[in-house]
């Protein structure tokens, strides 16, 4: 799946840039510039997590050597083992990936993508075929490019910076669609692993996840903006430094050479770090071609006519009164498309978009709700499939990008409910 996906982007790009070239726009020397500087951010990125990466799977390392992570894959067992049917409900990966989940909860990326490496790596080790995903972890994988952030902090601080004077209004359609798209990435995964959601009772688990968070949300949602921004930083930090001191001062309590533990953990970062590189190159690459060629333009052409046509239909069969409809929400489209490509991108272009509109108009709003209700679907898979060597990644990407459609399609129509 990924191969295709990976040789479509160079197709596309082809065909657009000599269609460009044919009405007198050359944009081969612009793709050749994004072919050098996105292998340049690529090897950058990697350079860049070796060390966040190599201090976080020390820290596991730590927290393993104590069994403090065997106590925290207790908690969750309830509910992983339904999920993960195929990993031991006593296996490191258990707690590896609670850490990872929590961390993603609470807005922490720079702690979340080691910590997920790690437990793709555990989850490897359950792997009988090195080269293709197991069940496991395509399930791992999509619930992790749909992750929960309880607290998208960084969403609100770029909207407080252009202005917006309550950049918190957006708390609840944030909630609600990264938890919508969670839902279908699950839903979707456990029909392709042909796990029932109701005689397993995983549907009521998530119901019940789903309804704390929007509690805990709404609660939180009475705070001030800079209330919030200052609450938020002080629970995430003191509770991922609690956990940092609870593994160190654990293992010590138990007499084990804590500094050894962590350089061996470390040892084991520093390497996924090196691995993950051509992967992530492969990916940015090509995503950068895809832009750079005018392909996003072309979909973006035919994305527009197809909703105006699906307008003209729908008025010609009485359905609707008019064959004008408010489009809206195609201007929030380009950050939708450009989420499961490439972060930084479509963070760029919810800036544009918000500087263009204004931090209070519809469009706006819609593209920061998008921003926060899924991950980069790609770099994801280019990252943690890459740090274990996997290249038959199954059916991961079509349920990321299904998770991926879930939460886009819930982002706009949350946002027509709130702000209409």
């Amino acid at each position: 799946m990924l191969n295709k996906i990976w040789i479509s982007f160079f197709v596309f790009a082809l065909i657009s840039a000599i269609s460009k070239a044919f009405h007198g726009e050359y944009l081969f020397d612009a793709i050749m510039k994004s072919v050098f500087s996105m292998s340049k951010v690529g090897f950058e990125i990697s350079l860049g997590l070796t060390g966040v990466m190599a201090f976080w799977l020390g820290i596991m390392r730590v927290g393993e050597a104590g069994g403090l992570v065997k106590v925290l894959s207790r908690l969750t067992r309830p509910f992983f083992r339904r999920l993960f049917p195929a990993v031991p409900v006593d296996h490191p990966a258990m707690g590896s990936m609670m850490m990872n989940l929590a961390a993603n909860m609470l807005g922490l990326d720079n702690a979340a993508t080691p910590l997920g490496l790690k437990a793709m790596n555990d989850l490897q080790d359950l792997n009988p075929n090195k080269d293709t995903a197991t069940n496991a972890q395509v399930m791992f994988l999509v619930i992790n490019t749909s992750a929960v952030t309880l607290i998208p902090v960084s969403i609100f601080t770029y909207l407080h910076e252009l202005n917006h004077p309550n950049p918190t209004e957006v708390f609840l359609p944030i909630l609600m669609a990264t938890s919508f798209s969670t839902l279908v990435g699950i839903t979707v995964t456990c029909f392709f692993h042909k796990i029932s959601l109701f005689k397993t009772g995983l549907w009521w688990m998530l119901s019940l996840l789903f309804g704390a968070l929007v509690f805990a949300i709404w609660q939180l949602n009475r705070l001030s903006p800079e209330a919030l921004n200052q609450f938020s930083l002080i629970v995430s930090n003191f509770i991922i430094f609690g956990i940092i001191a609870t593994f160190v001062i654990n293992a010590a309590f138990r007499k084990i050479n804590v500094y050894n533990e962590f350089i061996e953990g470390a040892k084991d970062g520093f390497q996924t770090a090196i691995k993950i590189i051509p992967y992530l190159i492969a990916m940015l690459v090509a995503i950068g071609i895809f832009r750079a060629s005018g392909a996003m333009e072309y979909l973006m052409s035919l994305l527009e006519g197809f909703f105006n046509g699906c307008a003209w239909a729908l008025y010609k069969v009485g359905i609707l009164a008019s064959a004008q409809i408010d489009l809206e929400f195609v201007k929030a489209l380009p950050t939708a498309l450009m989420k499961p490509l490439s972060g930084s991108g479509a963070r760029g272009l919810m800036i544009e978009t918000i500087k263009t509109h204004g931090p209070e108009s519809m469009v706006s709003r819609m593209v920061s709700t998008i921003q926060g209700s899924t991950e980069t679907t790609f770099y994801v898979l280019a990252v943690y499939f890459g740090s274990v060597g996997i290249k038959n990644t199954r059916h991961a990407a079509l349920c990321g990008l299904c998770a991926d459609f879930a939460g886009v399609v819930s982002a706009i129509i949350i946002c027509y409910m709130f702000f209409t």
